[in-house]
């Protein structure tokens, strides 16, 4: 049996490093960002399905829910934007109503998926995964 040359080899092995690289980095497919988050619609400390109190978010979405309502100053420049809920998880309002601000994202090198939208009528949501779900923050409860 006639052996390989060594650069056939090496290519081979540099072939399986990269395809086992990419299958262990689980990014987020939409974002880039890691997807180490737990999903917003599934924290294991949520109230109840699709609610989550303030004292159970990560503590850079507590630290954004302050800013919001202190009105700023905010890190990113895209922040208080207008939230065109085009995926149409959130309940159905005019154009205007939503606004959505950055929740900072440890080690991530652009936005990350993380946000918190505001309505208008002072109601919070949660999203870890880039807008596919989110939780509604509870009322009344304080950051």
């Amino acid at each position: 049996m006639k052996q390989l040359p060594r650069f056939v080899i090496i290519g081979l092995l540099l072939c399986l490093i990269g395809i086992a690289a990419a299958f262990s980095l689980n990014n987020n497919p939409k974002t880039g960002a890691p997807s180490s988050e737990v999903s917003a619609t599934t924290v294991a400390s949520a109230d109840k399905a699709g609610e989550i109190s303030v004292s159970r978010l990560p503590k850079e979405a507590q630290q954004t829910l302050q800013l919001i309502k202190k009105g700023g100053p905010f890190p990113y420049d895209r922040d208080g934007i207008v939230f065109g809920n085009f995926e149409k998880v959130l309940p159905k309002q005019a154009r205007g109503y939503y606004h959505e601000y950055t929740v900072v994202t440890p080690g991530a090198k652009n936005r990350g998926a993380r946000r918190i939208i505001s309505g208008k009528s002072g109601e919070y949501y949660y999203t870890d995964d880039h807008y596919r779900s989110f939780s509604k923050v509870k009322e009344g409860a304080k950051p």
